[in-house]
């Protein structure tokens, strides 16, 4: 990595594409139209508005490829595993969601009847067979494989992946076939799961083979367009992608398996809030970024992300790699408004999306959304959306909410509007709370997004949360998460051994294999960098593992073994409540990470203001709808504030990307490196608010 600090942090979203500089301690923002098709021109378009030559680092984090997995807008490819199990990708785990137990009509969203990611006549099976211990049960028959290939040939696929049974042990059959698949269909993508995810459970390894080989089809042209558009403009930085945990790897690192990188955008967030809280000192953050469809959750605890081994794309698909637990829920600001057969005032879960978008947005869009309420209201500022790039029109709001048929008042629809969205958010919240064990009265919630600022501080009372942070650059702060995130290596096998100190030799080689290789691709970074090591381990017998727990560094002997198992009871006890140390521990999954530090973004300090003097409002504006009669707020400039101003609700603190709504009885005031801090106010607060 280069000396200077200069860095890019780029997210393409499915609508907008965010750029984030930081060039001599300042921070640049631009936001530009996602080009759906070619995406990568929305990336170098949005780079040429920013100093791209004199950056040392380019970090890219997107939607793309997991957009193409929801819309079906995928390459044809194939699927190869051992005879008789090719529908393993249509049965999956043969589980319900928990909406779906009672439906007789459901069926899972990439089955054979409905919309399979590899149909039925593209998924092949291949006579071999390796049993679990890594004998040969059935030799791979390669006369039997050719002809299968030439099929396959024949159909035109620009991609094939490979996933036979046990193949985590022995991956030789499916390397052969990988050469097989160059001499019969030529130079196609091709992923073997012995090197995209060798781990037991033949389903979540197939399924992440296959989307594996998309990524590689969606991705690998898209990455050289991209590295020869940044070039053009004069770029001779460090291009990195950020994976499902934000952590970045080099471009050629990460097209190695893109698998990893299908769902980097939302994680972004979270390394965004996690680096903020470390300079602020609040390191137990609940972390909700609201767009225009979705509400993303998640949580830092202790400084640290919550972190899952897997996680899925849609219910069932699922991809093997480390991913930072994000729950979306369907509220933001396109949700729309409706009115259900009782008379109840419904928002979401349905959005109407960026095209038609809001009915103030003048698109044909005639049902009204959480953008519209908010507008109604007055919070919003209609010359002043997206940073000025767009108008709304307030009468086409107001008639959108006319239209609704029931017998409330106008008032009462907006109003009631309002709070329904703040509730959906607020159930969400506390699901992922609660699923994980936090207590929201020890974490501060952090507000961002377009639409975070102007919802969440209204469900301070109700949450019972620390604070609401709204950190400096709301509306882009994931993208933020791409100049504060470290650059890691990641790798993990499975090997089932149960812990006893015969099994320190078997354990020590699976990671010295480990080590070797990930030194190797760390070239002149491997002197940097310490080695950390944890494994998934279960009690034998049962199904699922603990993830995470501790190994010792150096090598494994008896004694090293003996702090395993002491680590896995540590750990099953903090998750489950519960010590078994009469039980024996069976390893599973050996993993190993590697972090090279990396520069990440200095937030500037504002200046205090003089003592004596306090924020004045750049003007009044009138809050309707929120309660029985208007209310009067002050309205502020972010950029005009200093450190240590407080401004006391109701107010409406504006910047470019975003909108920031305090309601009565809370206060915000300017922090340490500009973020607000909104809070209850205090009693004489208040009683000076009320005179």
């Amino acid at each position: 990595m280069a000396e200077r600090k200069n860095m890019i942090g780029v997210d393409v979203g499915g609508t907008f594409t965010d750029i984030v500089s930081i060039s001599g301690g300042r921070i640049e923002t631009v936001k530009v139209a996602t080009n759906v098709t070619e995406s990568y021109k929305a990336v170098l378009e949005g780079a040429s508005e920013v100093d791209v030559a004199a950056a040392a680092a380019f970090n890219h984090a997107s939607t793309h490829g997991l957009n193409a997995v929801i819309t079906r807008r995928l390459p044809k490819i194939a699927f190869l595993t051992t005879e008789g199990h090719r529908d393993l990708l249509d049965m999956a785990r043969a589980m319900r969601p928990p909406e779906a137990n009672t439906d007789p009509r459901w069926h899972r969203s990439f089955g054979d009847v409905t919309a399979p990611i590899v149909p039925r006549y593209l998924r092949r099976g291949i006579r071999e067979r390796f049993g679990a211990d890594g004998t040969v049960v059935i030799p791979l028959d390669e006369q039997q494989a050719r002809e299968e290939l030439r099929i396959l040939a024949r159909c035109g696929v620009e991609g094939v992946a490979i996933c036979l049974l046990n193949s985590y042990v022995d991956g030789s059959h499916e390397r052969r076939l990988r050469e097989l698949v160059a001499e019969e269909i030529g130079d196609v993508a091709c992923s073997i799961s012995s090197e995209v995810s060798p781990l037991a459970r033949e389903y979540p390894r197939a399924s992440t083979t296959v989307v594996d080989v998309l990524m590689k089809r969606i991705y690998g042209p898209y990455t050289r367009e991209l590295a020869a558009g940044l070039s053009g403009l004069g770029f001779t930085g460090d291009l990195n992608f950020a994976d499902c945990a934000a952590m970045l790897a080099p471009v050629e690192v990460a097209m190695e398996r893109p698998s990893r990188i299908v769902f980097s955008g939302p994680a972004a967030g979270t390394v965004a809030c996690a680096h903020l809280g470390e300079l602020i000192g609040e390191p137990n953050l609940i972390c909700t970024d609201i767009g225009g469809t979705s509400s993303d959750i998640s949580v830092v605890t202790g400084g640290k992300p919550f972190v899952n081994t897997t996680f899925e794309l849609e219910h069932d698909l699922i991809v093997n790699t480390l991913s930072n637990e994000i729950v979306s829920v369907g509220a933001g600001g396109g949700s729309i408004v409706s009115i259900t057969p009782t008379g109840e005032v419904k928002v979401g879960p349905e959005s109407a999306g960026a095209d038609p978008g809001p009915a103030c947005y003048g698109r044909g869009g005639e049902a009204p959304t959480t953008t519209d309420t908010f507008l109604m209201m007055g919070i919003l500022d209609p010359d002043r959306f997206a940073a000025g790039r767009s108008r709304l029109d307030p009468g086409l709001a107001q008639a959108a909410f006319e239209n609704l048929d029931t017998q409330a008042t106008l008032s009462e629809r907006v109003r009631f509007a309002y709070r329904m969205a703040l509730n959906n958010v607020a159930e969400g919240i506390v699901d992922v709370l609660v699923k994980n064990g936090v207590d929201p009265r020890d974490h501060a919630l952090v507000a961002y997004g377009a639409a975070g600022p102007m919802m969440l501080p209204g469900l301070l009372e109700q949450m019972h949360v620390k604070s609401v942070l709204v950190p400096p650059h709301p509306g882009l702060f994931s993208a933020l998460g791409l100049v504060s995130a470290d650059q890691v290596y990641a790798d993990s096998r499975t090997a089932y051994a149960v812990l006893t100190p015969d099994a320190a030799d078997e354990i020590d080689a699976v990671y010295a294999s480990m080590e070797e290789a990930m030194t190797r691709s760390l070239g002149k970074d491997a002197e940097r960098v310490t080695f950390t090591r944890s494994f998934d381990g279960q009690l034998m017998g049962q199904v699922w593992e603990t993830p995470f727990v501790e190994v010792p560094n150096g090598k494994i002997t008896p004694a090293a073994v003996e702090t395993m198992i002491a680590n896995f009871h540590d750990g099953y006890e903090q998750r489950s409540g519960n010590r078994f140390e009469g039980m024996p521990v069976q390893g599973v999954t050996y993993r190993l990470t590697a972090v090279v530090p990396t520069p990440k973004v200095d937030y500037p300090e504002p200046p205090r203001r003089p003592a004596g003097e306090s924020p004045q409002p750049v003007g009044t504006i009138t809050i309707r709808h929120l309660e029985e009669t208007d209310l009067k707020a002050g309205e502020y400039e972010r950029d005009q504030l200093m450190r240590g101003d407080v401004i006391e609700g109701p107010a409406v603190i504006r910047e470019p990307m975003s909108t920031t709504f305090v309601p009565p009885g809370l206060v915000a005031e300017v922090g340490r490196i500009g973020e607000l801090v909104i809070t209850r106010a205090t009693g004489q607060q208040r009683s000076e608010g009320n005179d």
